[in-house]
């Protein structure tokens, strides 16, 4: 089962922030990394749980005192807002030039990760890692080796919901995307797919986030005679919203959803008329995945999220927190060969490193990077069943 991502008290949060930093001090002995994610707007519910698990890894870094020979990370936050790319690049640059971090976790949403990559971190050589932007354009982008996400494209998303759609005997159905990075990789990923398995995609149309009423868009899909409607959207947005919309009017009864769907929020929107839903989120059932689970659970923290380990680990290997320095050493932490670091290994693994040794950092989620930098990833199966996601398999 997803678990929520929100934070269930400010003080809870307020003292999360502050144990990250007892050991820094003002002589260079702290290195400051950005966690830059969507404080506000369209996944906002998600979010906390994101950069909490995070900043766990980052404290223990900090904690284990084996970090660049006893230095803290002190985390940075910034609020990219998810959709809004020059609030996102305003942010970013405050990270890399007034507070000086030296890489950054992040961003969340694929438009304003593309923005920061290309605004802020190719021109001023920062690496950035994101945990879940999945637009297949950033595959390619010009990034100079900067750029890393350890979850996959959506052009393998695309594949697999177009594969459980089959598979259950959905052959017909419409789509309704965000009209932004996100939504048109995926639903260009996912048609592609889909009509090459004989699928049919009766209707596909773009929905904008933000509005009040989406009865014009619940009706034109609705009247393409489709029983299942595939929404990829925002868990707090137009997504929800397009739901909404259909389960009030009867329009449709059946959903499909990805993983900018998948939250707690939805159901609690919904309620009972979601049960039956099918969706797709990047992750494993592996030894990591439930050893990060209990290793967060046992700091308060909702373990259900990315572990921002690689810059860390980066940074030993590299011996340095110079941003260059960085970049050079992310993809040799993450992949073979090495001693596999798992959740809670942390300190493990930064001894290894700072004796000279290598390490293979899988974390909660396998993490094996291609040659682009991105995690080629295995993905949740979901139905909702009872009033909560649970996974069916893993592909």
């Amino acid at each position: 089962m997803r678990k929520s991502w929100r934070v269930t008290s400010i003080a809870a949060a307020a003292a999360l922030c502050l144990a990250l930093t007892p050991d820094a001090r003002a002589d260079g002995h702290e290195v400051k990394v950005g966690v830059i994610l969507g404080f506000t707007g369209p996944i906002e519910s998600l979010t906390p749980g994101m950069a909490d698990s995070a900043e766990l890894a980052l404290k223990e870094a900090s904690d284990s005192g084996a970090f660049l020979g006893g230095k803290a990370l002190v985390p940075v936050r910034g609020d990219s807002t998810c959709t809004d790319a020059a609030a996102a690049t305003a942010a970013a640059e405050r990270l890399v030039t007034a507070e000086g971090v030296a890489a950054i976790m992040g961003a969340d949403c694929s438009g304003v990760t593309i923005a920061i990559t290309n605004n802020v971190s190719v021109p001023n050589g920062v690496v950035t890692i994101s945990p879940s932007a999945t637009s297949p354009a950033l595959s390619t982008i010009e990034d100079n080796g900067l750029f890393f996400r350890t979850a996959p494209s959506d052009a393998r998303q695309g594949q697999v919901l177009a594969d459980l759609l089959t598979e259950r005997g959905i052959d017909n159905v419409a789509v309704t995307y965000t009209n932004n990075d996100y939504g048109k990789g995926l639903e260009g990923s996912f048609a592609d797919a889909f009509t090459a398995l004989g699928g049919t995609v009766a209707i596909s149309a773009a929905h904008e986030d933000g509005k009040g009423d989406y009865s014009a868009e619940v009706g034109a899909l609705s009247a393409s005679g489709a029983e299942h409607l595939v929404v990829f959207g925002y868990v707090d947005q137009g997504g929800k919203g397009i739901i909404q919309t259909a389960v009030d009017t009867g329009a449709f009864e059946n959903f499909v959803v990805a993983d900018g769907m998948i939250g707690d929020t939805l159901i609690e929107a919904i309620g009972d008329a979601l049960n039956g839903t099918i969706g797709t989120l990047p992750g494993s059932a592996s030894e990591g995945a439930q050893m990060f689970i209990d290793h967060a659970a046992a700091n308060g923290v909702d373990g259900d999220g990315p572990f921002a380990a690689l810059i860390a680990l980066a940074m030993q290997a590299a011996g340095s927190a110079d941003r260059g320095a960085i970049q050079a050493h992310v993809m040799a932490v993450a992949n073979a060969p090495g001693e596999k670091i798992l959740p809670g290994e942390l300190a493990k693994g930064l001894q290894i490193l700072a004796d000279g040794g290598e390490i293979d950092y899988e974390g909660a989620s396998n993490v094996e990077l291609t040659d682009v930098g991105e995690a080629a990833g295995s993905y949740k199966e979901l139905e909702v069943e009872g009033g909560a996601f649970v996974t069916r398999a893993i592909r």
